[in-house]
């Protein structure tokens, strides 16, 4: 997965739809989430689109599968796991995600039915890292 700050030196060169273009591309580097994860469980909710969140442990680092039945959502999924895939729980569950993914102006570059589940995948993020830091 590339990291956020690579993504956002491609993004601010591009225009709109070159960056729907990448978004999409984002998603399609995502790692494979097993259909069986796909539950109810798993599903965050208030997307405008199916999303599937599965949070995991490696070697102390948080990481995370995830899908959705749209590719702009998707891509946007990606976005938001680029700022915390593979770091401690600790760290993720002090950090700022929206204030990290504020420079790519998701708000102004989509159409709100695109972006108003990115604050519960967020929260869902976060929740997982703090249970983990904490244990």
């Amino acid at each position: 997965m590339r990291s956020l700050s690579d993504i956002l030196d491609e993004y601010e060169f591009l225009d709109a739809d070159e960056r729907y273009r990448l978004l999409i591309e984002l998603g399609r580097e995502l790692e494979e989430m097993p259909q069986a994860l796909k539950t109810d469980a798993t599903l965050v909710r208030g997307c405008s689109a199916s999303v599937w969140v599965y949070p995991t442990e490696r070697d102390g680092r948080l990481h995370f599968l995830a899908d959705s039945n749209a590719a702009i959502t998707k891509g946007i999924v990606a976005l938001v796991l680029s700022a915390v895939q593979d770091k401690p729980a600790g760290e993720v569950a002090a950090m700022d995600v929206a204030q990290a993914l504020e420079p790519f102006d998701l708000r102004n570059q989509l159409s709100s039915n695109r972006t108003q589940g990115v604050p519960n995948m967020i929260a869902l993020v976060q929740r997982h890292a703090a249970r983990l830091a904490e244990a």
